[in-house]
């Protein structure tokens, strides 16, 4: 009776892990189509915005600071659903069908708040998407190899980021062959970037099996998080301040001289860094622990912005880019990890939405600061505000390093 038992539950946990890496595969792949379209969107949006619609850069500044403040409070809605129901697939591929609606109107509109609610209504859908998200890989990742899951996870992200500006540079060259003007092909692009999210769809819809939860009356939805995450996106919010968003790093390129063919190759660089070195960042974390990663993550993200601070020439901006990159793998897919190293599974929806709440909400001041910086002073004047930020967020989380590090890892 005994070894039937064990027989059984070896072949049920066999199963779960089998479905676990199918499901960690499946979110990859939605996120690589969904980095496609992304970065088929991003390179080109700032530079649409400006040159075809004539705002200024302030302008620029608040409509993506909107974004990731829709971003964040839906990201705290969806991260308490997906805890309460139990279900994480219908509440991403919402979050995907949203952004898909907002990128691909963009093309028609013109005017300031209709660019700002439709900029507002992909901050919905990309809050909405990625709480979820996250839990369905911290779910179906073995604890030992949580680093490693996410950092496939993000691997298949950004080689799709990598994959859209290579496709845009394309797209660019072939119709200025053809004499197109950017008024018209840049719209025609932007509902590109929309029509991939399909695929995306699909793929969450067919590819991912949610990971069975524990038995209700082992949930405690209502229990209080760690300490140690608390301090977590103390520090991490203080950093985001710092981390404005990349549409300015674009225009801080052009403004150096790079060609507007040339923009999109420089940003897959940079993608191409992320996802070659997210998995082997998974690894080291494993084995060396978050924190000492995401330090240097965010201390090469200081030394990077600091570049763009005293860049002089557009050659500069292609080791810059390929630097971001290092920052990227060594933060993003490791700070994920993290959390879901201090919260249970029974809360993990929640604590991923706060946190990507405090990250969002931080953006609006952060897009805000930037653009005025860069219209009021000079084009390098946010660059040199946040690597000086960006220090002081790697001061405070060398200072408060044991506060960090977590007494026991979350199951």
């Amino acid at each position: 009776m005994n070894k039937k038992t064990d027989k059984t539950i070896a072949q049920s946990n066999s199963s779960d892990a089998k479905k676990g890496k199918r499901t960690i595969l499946a979110v990859g792949w939605a996120s690589f189509f969904g980095g496609v379209s992304q970065d088929i969107f991003i390179p080109i949006l700032p530079l649409y915005l400006t040159q075809i619609l004539g705002f200024d850069k302030a302008v620029v500044g608040i409509a993506e600071g909107l974004v990731s403040a829709a971003s964040s409070v839906f990201k705290i809605v969806a991260g308490r659903l997906s805890d309460k129901y139990k279900k994480q697939k219908p509440i991403v591929m919402s979050g995907y069908a949203l952004s898909l609606i907002g990128r691909g109107l963009l093309a028609f509109v013109s005017a300031p708040l209709a660019v700002f609610g439709l900029r507002f209504v992909d901050g919905i859908g990309k809050g909405v998407k990625d709480p979820p998200k996250d839990v369905l890989v911290a779910n179906a990742a073995e604890k030992a190899t949580r680093g490693r899951s996410f950092g496939i996870a993000r691997m298949l992200d950004t080689f799709g980021s990598a994959l859209g500006p290579l496709i845009l540079s394309g797209l660019i060259v072939l119709f200025t062959q053809h004499n197109i003007e950017p008024s018209r092909y840049y719209r025609w692009l932007l509902v590109l970037a929309a029509l991939v999210l399909f695929i995306t769809i699909a793929v969450v819809q067919f590819g991912v099996k949610e990971t069975k939860k524990l038995r209700t009356e082992q949930l405690n939805t209502k229990a209080p998080l760690a300490k140690s995450f608390y301090w977590f996106i103390s520090i991490a919010g203080i950093f985001a301040i710092a981390n404005s968003s990349d549409a300015f790093l674009i225009l801080r390129s052009q403004n150096l001289g790079l060609s507007i063919v040339a923009i999109p190759l420089a940003y897959a660089v940079l993608n191409v860094i992320y996802g070659s070195l997210s998995l082997p960042a998974g690894i080291i974390s494993d084995r060396l622990g978050r924190i000492p990663v995401i330090t240097v993550g965010w201390t090469v993200y200081g030394l990077c912005y600091l570049g763009f601070a005293v860049a002089q020439s557009a050659w500069q901006v292609w080791p810059l880019f390929a630097l971001y990159g290092v920052f990227y793998a060594a933060s993003e897919g490791v700070g994920r990890a993290l959390i879901a190293d201090v919260v249970g599974q029974e809360a993990r929806g929640r604590a991923y939405g706060v946190y990507n709440m405090v990250i969002g909400l931080a953006a609006l001041p952060a897009g805000l600061i930037a653009g005025l910086l860069w219209d009021k002073i000079n084009p390098s004047a946010p660059f040199y505000f946040s690597a000086v930020l960006s220090f002081f967020a790697v001061a405070l989380m060398l200072a408060f390093r044991k506060q960090l590090n977590p007494k026991k890892v979350a199951l």
